[in-house]
């Protein structure tokens, strides 16, 4: 899937913004590939991957686009 880092936080995790859906997706700096949680900004394009969890879908293996 494709969406723009809508916003970060200074406790390593942050927010993706998906065009068309009305809920952001967390992420967690353990889940990005390539790039590091520190070089990623908000408004930057991003791919990733959906995944489950008890709180709700996660986006995991977030890459810079």
């Amino acid at each position: 899937m494709n969406g723009t880092i809508k916003k970060k936080t200074d406790r390593g995790f942050g927010f993706i913004a998906v065009a068309g859906q009305d809920k952001d997706l967390f992420f967690h700096s353990k889940s990005l590939v390539g790039v590091t949680f520190e070089e990623l900004q908000e408004g930057d394009a991003v791919t990733f991957d959906v995944e489950e969890s008890p709180k709700g879908p996660n986006a995991v293996n977030v890459k810079r686009a």
